[in-house]
């Protein structure tokens, strides 16, 4: 440990349970179903477009809030897919990573003695972001199997201190799609408060079964206090290139990209020009790629339901979660690292989604890989437990 001092936030966070379980994969020659990224890159004119840009140039900073190709493209989306008329040049901002978005919209709205409710399980950055800010985190703590959203809860959650929600739909790590009485019930909540919704849309299309993505901020009253992130990564495929964005009100916006400049500035101009080139003529394989991960969803969950896994409901994103009860009187993380290194298969224990470590009979499988990699993993499993 240092003898000089540092900050409190980020000096008393572990090692990541990715960073833990990825090396023990490694170690153990193990099938990795725990981070959460595609083992096969996206299309290949989206990274031609990119590989032109960075050739012919300029490759010197772009503006601050994107390239404005990017920016038009993105509000093309939003109105295709959505119905939002977004101005790109007061609506919009480009960012390095969905979790650079995530971080300077919450910069922007989170501050000293302010509140922030957080819905768990909830993605691992969330917490020590606010609390970075000087901001006090509340929760609202979903329940399995079923995982709903209540007015009651969230009420309770909600103080004059709250200046925003962090809303993650689809909810990374269990799968969850918040349907409309969900989000009815959290437009009143907000409705009669003076927070702010900081929406983490990342899988925005990869919701399954026919089921609808619907941003919060698409009900009424609520554009004016919804800030949307999104990612190309989950997107293309192309999670190594770091391009996400925040959308929002102009006044809110205008915060966020003061936030934005102190931290980035910008993102690189080329991988810009590739993702609005993917936008404007590859949604095809977006969409695609939605049929193809729901196939491996039911593939995954069909083959552990035999193995004495029960899979919970996993309504969209890259995540399966299932239940170890009628396996072990372990906790997931002890059921998890030993499945890694007597199985050769890395999952992901649920309880470091929680801030109080519980449940911890709950596994979350990641299926955003090529089906001969998930096969390969249910052939060990099926081999360690028979």
């Amino acid at each position: 440990m240092s003898k000089f001092p540092s900050n409190p936030v980020f000096s008393s966070l572990p090692t990541t349970i990715f960073t833990h379980m990825s090396a023990l994969a490694a170690l153990h020659g193990a099938v990795n179903l725990g981070q959460g990224f595609p083992d096969e890159d996206g299309p290949k004119s989206i990274r031609e477009a990119a590989s032109r840009a960075l050739i012919e140039g300029p490759n010197q900073y772009p503006p601050m809030r994107g390239r404005i190709e990017l920016r038009k493209a993105l509000a093309a989306h939003a109105k295709r897919f959505y119905s939002f008329d977004l101005d790109p040049d007061t609506d919009i901002v480009v960012t390095s990573g969905a979790t650079e978005a995530l971080t300077a919209a919450i910069m922007a709205i989170a501050g000293e003695g302010g509140e922030v409710v957080l819905i768990e399980p909830s993605y691992d950055s969330y917490r020590p972001i606010v609390e970075a800010m000087g901001a006090r985190v509340r929760t609202v703590k979903l329940a399995a199997p079923d995982w709903r959203l209540t007015e009651e809860a969230l009420r309770a959650a909600f103080t004059p201190a709250t200046r925003a929600i962090l809303v993650n739909s689809p909810l990374n790590p269990i799968g969850r799609v918040f349907d409309r009485a969900e989000l009815d019930a959290l437009a009143r909540v907000l409705a009669a408060s003076d927070a702010v919704a900081i929406c983490d849309e990342v899988y925005e299309h990869l919701v399954f079964d026919g089921r609808a993505h619907i941003p919060l901020a698409s009900l009424p009253g609520m554009s004016e206090r919804c800030l949307r992130v999104g990612s190309a990564g989950k997107m293309f495929s192309l999670t190594g290139w770091k391009v996400g964005w925040v959308t929002g009100p102009a006044a809110l916006m205008r915060v966020v990209a003061n936030a934005h400049q102190f931290i980035t500035f910008t993102t690189s101009p080329a991988l810009q020009l590739g993702i609005a080139y993917g936008l404007e003529h590859e949604m095809a394989f977006t969409l695609n790629l939605t049929r193809a991960l729901q196939a491996n969803r039911d593939v995954l969950r069909a083959a552990i339901s035999g193995l004495g896994f029960k899979p919970l409901a996993c309504e969209g994103s890259y995540f399966l979660t299932a239940d170890i009860g009628g396996l072990t009187n372990e906790s997931d993380r002890a059921f998890c690292e030993r499945l890694v290194r007597e199985a050769g298969v890395a999952l992901i224990p649920l309880s470091v989604f929680f801030a109080d470590g519980t449940p911890v009979n709950l596994v979350r499988f990641a299926f955003c890989k090529r089906r001969a990699v998930i096969e390969d993993a249910v052939g060990r499993l099926e081999k360690f437990f028979n």
